[in-house]
């Protein structure tokens, strides 16, 4: 396996035990900068720092997301990475995109008894054709 692969699977792991981490965490921002602090050092990314603005827009959406835990982008302009309960990811390489310096998340438990989890970076990032970092 190249070392590429191998980086994405590590990116992917630990944005899947950050989210699981999350789901189980007290909410607070330290939780979620901890856990994308962790997986950004491994691949040598400066840290995030937190947003209010970022997490006012992850926490907005999140809330529309309530009545059916769908796992859609808000099409917003942050980047963007959303799971549910199931541990589905979408677009990890937002993790660790080497441009991003401010994260903002939200959590919601969905009237399907689902838990919705958004996080948004900026400024954003997952261009095609771009490696992360």
């Amino acid at each position: 396996m190249s070392l590429s692969k191998i980086s994405l699977a590590l990116i992917i792991s630990l944005f899947g035990l950050s989210l699981i981490h999350c789901s189980h965490a007290q909410d607070s921002k330290e939780d979620y900068l901890t856990a994308h602090n962790a997986a950004r050092a491994e691949v040598g990314v400066p840290p995030l720092t937190w947003d209010d603005t970022v997490a006012s827009y992850a926490q907005n959406y999140a809330n529309q997301r309530i009545g059916d835990c769908n796992l859609v982008h808000s099409g917003g302009p942050y980047g963007e990475n959303i799971a549910w309960g199931s541990g589905d990811l979408k677009g990890t390489d937002a993790v660790v995109w080497r441009n991003s310096v401010r994260l903002g998340c939200a959590k919601v438990r969905c009237n399907s008894g689902g838990t919705f989890i958004g996080c948004n970076y900026d400024p954003p990032g997952n261009y095609v054709g771009e490696k992360p970092y």
